[in-house]
């Protein structure tokens, strides 16, 4: 496998000189990067998710690069807190984790004095700020994308690291992206596709510079420097997570991976020093790599997701989603208030009015008992005649709605698999067999490997039937893509390139 490295490792260096195609200086200093309208975010993630070749490729990183320029020309210095000296950066590092874990300790103080939970005071809180972040976590470390070409070249040394970690290296337990995948899948939580513009922002910035990392090298750097320091807000969301019995794994591994003493905090700086001072301009090269620490502000945050979650507005967009199929599926005999349920159901709009009308006539109230609410007996029970309409993430938000605020305890919505409602006593994502006991776990590890070994000997095949080592590399680069390296496939590919280039 090393010959598939021995024409490519060696490339000539884009750091020192900012490489090619170098974007329009700003016209400010960089910084925070002002908000801007989110418009075709949504579609510019998805387009740029998608693994394309050719002229679609070409075409793909053009609007990349445009949208790049269009960011980074209103970067401002006003804001950033970076030092105008890379040498600093230890220091700067130091005084950051410390101001966090002084945080942090204050707000365990607050925990262990009895103080409630301070992000996510019910279940489908958390939940719901899971599904909001879902298009970024979905593609971690995906900014890193564009260094795996340069894996022989030191300098890139703790880049290409980086991003393999962010795989897990090929394990698929460690695999960043693979993990918050199952996290959603546990939860059901399954239409974080659809939410607005400004979800899908951040997301789209990563997978910009992962596919035009040559051109914004210095950018990659800034950004990787900030993304990689240890926030506050991971911590917390971990804290909670655990209360609530949701597992915190995905959240925990960052905060070990990410640590100021050895891991991609500490690498990050060393990545950052190393690069600027061996550029040809270092002056110019540190104002870029600020520049695009700026980016890590575009978007919305976890931070911004956990303080705009609203209970009634979730429990609106839920019903709401339900309209396009719902306001078919009644019968005329369903009357709330003299009018149809199709009729209250024919657009979302009229979902607010619906739930007033619901409340009005005792179907839902706020406070209650769930129990005895007949709309919540409609959603749970296999009797139940909505039920399988409502995910487990939509029972919950309805579940806390209905609870108002005893919801505070935390309790997860009763299922079939969780009749109590009790937050530990959920499981994790599995294969559902009505079998003897071990049956399903059997099946579904014969069935993994099956399937991990077909897609693996299928990959090794098609590696050997290349006649070149620049296009077994491209075969590897395309499944450690971030829309491809969570795949069986993608992390076997993940595995033969550590061997590689590690």
């Amino acid at each position: 496998m090393i010959s598939i490295f021995q024409t490519l490792m060696s490339p000539p260096r884009l750091l020192p000189g900012g490489g090619a195609g170098t974007p329009r200086s700003a016209e400010r200093a960089p910084g925070r990067v002002p908000a801007a309208p989110a418009s075709g975010a949504r579609e510019r993630y998805f387009r740029l998710f998608e693994l394309t070749t050719g002229a679609d490729r070409e075409t793909q990183q053009a609007a990349a690069r445009s949208h790049l320029e269009s960011l980074l020309s209103r970067a401002s210095v006003s804001d950033c807190d970076l030092p105008d000296d890379p040498n600093s950066l230890p220091e700067w590092m130091s005084v950051n984790v410390a101001s966090t874990g002084a945080r942090y300790a204050g707000y365990l103080s607050r925990r262990h004095e009895g103080g409630p939970r301070e992000y996510f005071a019910s279940r489908s809180a958390a939940l719901c700020v899971l599904r909001a972040i879902a298009p970024t976590k979905l593609v971690d470390g995906a900014w890193l994308y564009g260094t795996l070409a340069h894996a022989g070249d030191p300098l890139f040394g703790h880049l290409v690291r980086t991003y393999l970690e962010e795989l897990g290296e090929g394990a698929p337990d460690k695999n960043h992206v693979g993990l918050y995948r199952k996290l959603l899948q546990t939860h059901q939580i399954e239409d974080w596709e659809v939410q607005p513009d400004s979800h899908f922002e951040q997301g789209a910035v990563q997978l910009a510079l992962g596919a035009c990392a040559d051109e914004f090298m210095p950018e990659v750097i800034g950004f990787n420097l900030g993304y990689e320091q240890l926030p506050l807000h991971l911590l917390i969301t971990a804290y909670e997570l655990n209360e609530l019995g949701i597992d915190p794994y995905y959240f925990t591994l960052h905060v070990t991976v990410d640590n100021a003493a050895s891991g991609h905090a500490r690498r990050a700086i060393q990545a950052a020093q190393e690069a600027t001072s061996t550029a040809s301009d270092p002056a110019e090269f540190w104002r870029r790599v600020r520049r695009g620490y700026a980016l890590n502000d575009i978007g919305l945050g976890t931070t911004a997701a956990i303080e705009g979650f609203d209970l009634h507005n979730e429990l609106l967009r839920v019903l709401g989603s339900k309209s396009a199929e719902g306001k078919f599926a009644h019968s005329d005999r369903c009357r709330i208030e003299g009018r149809t349920v199709n009729d209250w159901l024919a657009s979302p709009d009229g979902v607010g009015g619906f739930v007033q009308a619901l409340e009005r006539k005792g179907w839902l109230v706020s406070g209650s008992d769930p129990a005895d609410s007949r709309f919540w007996n409609l959603l749970h029970g296999e009797r139940a005649q909505m039920f399988g309409v409502f995910s487990a993430y939509e029972r919950q938000v309805v579940y806390d709605w209905i609870r108002g605020d005893t919801n505070k305890d935390g309790a997860a919505a009763p299922s079939v698999d969780n009749p109590a409602g009790d937050p530990r006593s959920v499981r994790p994502f599995h294969l559902q067999l009505r079998t003897r006991p071990g049956a399903a776990a059997d099946l579904a590890e014969g069935l993994q490997r099956g399937l991990a070994a077909n897609s693996e000997v299928e990959f090794d095949q098609q590696l050997a039937s290349l006649d070149s080592p620049e296009a077994r590399l491209a075969a590897l680069l395309d499944q450690l893509h971030p829309s491809r390296h969570w795949t069986q496939t993608g992390l076997h590919a993940t595995r033969l390139f550590v061997s590689a280039a590690m």
